[in-house]
């Protein structure tokens, strides 16, 4: 993916659609991102937004939506259980709504994060 500024719009919009979920912001890459027990679950990247699922359900927005693609902040770097959603996902309340929530329980499923760990 190439390096952009994420729209303000987007950055309100991200934030707006998480006030619900309890998670943490900060910023990673340099764009704002999101976080419960110290898992990175979705964020903002460029005009994307993107999550992290499991296995199966990456493999299930995959092949329902073709626009949809694996997340990786660098040419030749993929991160595993996230996927980005472009803006014909995401504006899509239902859909998004489902997806995020799936993210949310996901994360919430794994074991904290230490301080100090890599994400």
């Amino acid at each position: 993916m190439k390096w952009q500024k994420t729209p303000d719009e987007l950055v309100l919009f991200l934030k707006m659609s998480l006030k619900d979920i309890d998670c943490q912001a900060r910023k990673m890459f340099g764009y704002p991102c999101y976080f419960i027990n110290g898992n990175m679950f979705a964020g903002a990247f460029g005009k994307n937004v993107f999550i992290r699922l499991s296995p199966e359900d990456i493999e299930e927005i995959l092949a329902r939506h073709p626009n949809a693609e694996r997340f990786g902040p660098r040419p030749g770097t993929v991160m595993k259980e996230y996927v980005s959603l472009p803006e014909a996902i995401y504006k899509n309340k239902a859909l998004f709504h489902t997806l995020i929530n799936k993210s949310a329980e996901y994360v919430r499923s794994l074991p904290p994060k230490k301080k100090g760990s890599k994400h």
